[in-house]
């Protein structure tokens, strides 16, 4: 399958893998920083992944499949929007992809998104991507800090 343009962010966190996974796993984590949805799965490969909330006083819910699971190092999970304006088949699925990576004090967390249509969706879509690393970074750099 042709995955077309992908879109790529990198954030710099200081904090651990682990603080960063809790927060790509916790519901209540992630509605902090994915605009206030919901997300619920079991967090297995092959298992649903579903994503739900209101956007603009209209309630959606996104889903997909979780692809790849490695605790503290990478998530991926399959992705259509209810409101693409696509069709809901596997051609219209994005995939999405968290890497976390470690060296001495810091981690990188790099998102990435396939299967943009535009250089112009791709834009769009790191821009959207870098607004959440940032939500990332800010909350489990501050789990971080009141720990120690």
């Amino acid at each position: 399958m042709n995955r077309k343009l992908v879109a790529t962010t990198s954030t710099a966190i200081h904090a651990s893998p682990a603080d960063i996974w809790q927060a790509l796993v916790e519901p209540s984590m992630i509605s902090q920083y994915l605009h206030g949805t919901h997300a619920e799965s079991e967090w297995k490969v092959g298992s649903p992944i579903t994503f739900t909330s209101e956007w603009q006083g209209k309630s959606y819910i996104d889903k997909g499949t979780i692809l790849e699971i490695n605790p503290e190092r990478v998530l991926s999970y399959s992705y259509w929007s209810s409101m693409s304006g696509t069709d809901d088949y596997e051609d219209n699925y994005a995939h999405v992809t968290y890497h976390i990576s470690h060296y001495d004090d810091e981690s990188t967390l790099t998102i990435t998104q396939d299967n943009l249509e535009t250089d112009e969706d791709v834009v769009k879509a790191e821009e959207n991507w870098m607004i959440v690393a940032g939500k990332i970074k800010s909350l489990t750099e501050k789990s971080t800090h009141s720990t120690h």
